[in-house]
Order: structure tokens, then C-alpha cells, then sequence
């Protein structure tokens, strides 16, 4: 496993960006699937977007063309670029990895970044 740190949360008006960003421990960062998922109060968590060791991406329907999600392998880290922003964006948001694919009770998960969406 891996240990995920997050960064860049905070709290920015409606219509405004932030970037998360979720550095990894370890060597083997290049071949891991990463995500990031997010936890509103009351609710469940929910996958926001995902990017596989290849580069591939899929995202939530309620955050398509607003989110986008990189990696930077020589950095170890995965990004969430988010724009547009709105109130229902506001949750904790956590980033996920593990080797190849994710969905298993090993993947590592960070501890997660406060993300809040208000004026």
C-alpha cells in the first residue's frame, strides 16, 4: 500500500476553482489506478472521478465538463482540477489508489480534504 496525502481544499465562492492535489508514497505510483471520491454530511461517498494507470478517465455525471482529473507520475501526485464550482460541490473529498485497478478492501485512501462551496 500506499500512503495518500491531500491538499488544496478550502473554501471558495459559487463559480469559483480549486485544485486538489494527492501526493503518493512509494515507487510504484506509475501503475496505479487513482480516484477521488467525496462525502457530503447526511450522505454517502460518491465517486467523482477516476483515472486509470493509463491515463484513461471517467467522471460523475455531476461534475462532467467542470472537473478534470490528471496524474503527474514523476511526481507521485493526482490532481482534481475543479471549476465552476457549486454549493452541492461542498463535501470532504478523498483520493483512492491501488495497483492497476481499484475496488478492493486494500486500497489506500487519504484523509481526506474539506472542500466548501459557499458565498
Amino acid at each position: 500500500q500506499v500512503q495518500l496525502v491531500e491538499s488544496g481544499g478550502g473554501l471558495v465562492q459559487p463559480g469559483g476553482s480549486l485544485r486538489l492535489s494527492c501526493a503518493a508514497s512509494g515507487s510504484v505510483f506509475s501503475i496505479y489506478a487513482m480516484a477521488w471520491y467525496r462525502q457530503a454530511p447526511g450522505k454517502q461517498r460518491e465517486l467523482v472521478a477516476g483515472i486509470t494507470y493509463g491515463g484513461s478517465t471517467n467522471y460523475a455525471e455531476s461534475v462532467k465538463g467542470r472537473f478534470t482529473i490528471s496524474r503527474d507520475n514523476s511526481k507521485n501526485t493526482v490532481y482534481l482540477q475543479m471549476n465552476s464550482l457549486k454549493p452541492e460541490d461542498t463535501a470532504v473529498y478523498y483520493c483512492t489508489g491501488a495497483p492497476l485497478r481499484l475496488g478492493s478492501s486494500t486500497d489506500s485512501w487519504g484523509q481526506g480534504t474539506q472542500v466548501t462551496v459557499s458565498s
